[in-house]
């Protein structure tokens, strides 16, 4: 495989190693790929992957901007090959196992999730510490929350209020002069390192609720009109060897991805999952600019 070098278009000293994907892409061998380059960068990549039949695992987010996933939603209708978007959260064992007992809860009211973490890791030319490169933390971050919420709650998102700002993070990097990072409440706080657990998620419903942690190994059922809950057992699947940041998610997720490019079977989560997360995403972020909630009407091309 060859290797090339070019200059990165974010202001970083470190020049960018970059995969000539084109020469994967045209090689009669592959039969998949796993697109995971930087968030800018998805919707161009993918309309060479587009030019071939060539299955595809997407990493989150869709894209950036709304007008480049209402694009990539269109394109991959045609496209010959499997389209899955990575949104692993799906994957983890407390998160599945709520996403199980759903239907033990009746009609849902509520769904609240808290994540508190440490702050972004460093990304190859800094591109993730920039809004206009990574779409901003409510798009890059959040998109995995904001597709479990839509998950979760049976019915569509129809506006968005959020506020946020940069307290903590990233105040003494200088990126040629600019200062990047922010902090957004999902609640979130992503300087909140060594905590017992990073997420917190309580789905409520009219029966009853689910609680559930990462990381985690059993969920809380509860009965509203018994007034009991129990403990139900959430494993982490003994396929894996190795949590990393996702709790084994990840590699859940390629098994998954595998198996249905082997079976035939349509992706489990589709590029329109991919698109209405990183809409909310958006919709959040221009509430934090304006100050006001956001009809997901508002943003450009969108359609429920």
């Amino acid at each position: 495989m060859r290797w090339t070098w070019s200059p990165s278009p974010i202001p970083t000293r470190v020049p960018v190693r970059r995969h000539g994907y084109e020469d994967l892409l045209a090689r009669d061998d592959v039969d998949a790929v796993v697109i995971a380059t930087p968030n800018y960068t998805h919707h161009s990549v993918m309309a060479a992957v587009f030019q071939t039949d060539k299955h595809v695992l997407l990493e989150k987010p869709l894209a950036t901007t709304m007008a480049d996933c209402n694009a990539l939603v269109a394109q991959a209708q045609r496209h010959r090959g499997l389209v899955w978007v990575a949104l692993e959260y799906r994957y983890m064992a407390p998160i599945a196992k709520t996403l199980e007992l759903l239907p033990h809860l009746g009609a849902i009211h509520m769904c609240a999730i808290r994540e508190h973490r440490f702050p972004f890791l460093h990304k190859v030319g800094a591109w993730n510490r920039f809004n206009r490169y990574s779409g901003g933390t409510l798009v890059e971050k959040c998109c995995h929350f904001f597709d479990l919420m839509n998950l979760m709650v049976p019915s569509k998102p129809q506006r968005v209020m959020a506020s946020g700002g940069q307290n903590v993070n990233h105040l003494q990097e200088r990126y040629d002069g600019e200062v990047p990072g922010q902090r957004a409440m999902l609640d979130l706080c992503m300087f909140a390192e060594g905590g017992r657990q990073e997420q917190h998620i309580v789905v409520t419903g009219d029966r009853g609720q689910v609680e559930a942690t990462v990381p985690g190994t059993e969920v809380f059922l509860s009965d509203r009109a018994a007034r009991t809950h129990r403990a139900i057992p959430a494993p982490l699947s003994p396929q894996v060897r190795e949590v990393g940041f996702h709790h084994g998610a990840s590699y859940l997720e390629h098994l998954a991805f595998l198996e249905a490019v082997e079976r035939g079977t349509p992706a489990r989560v589709t590029v329109e999952d991919g698109r209405l997360a990183v809409a909310i995403g958006l919709a959040a972020q221009q509430s934090i600019a304006t100050g006001r909630t956001v009809d997901l009407s508002e943003l450009e091309g969108f359609s429920p």
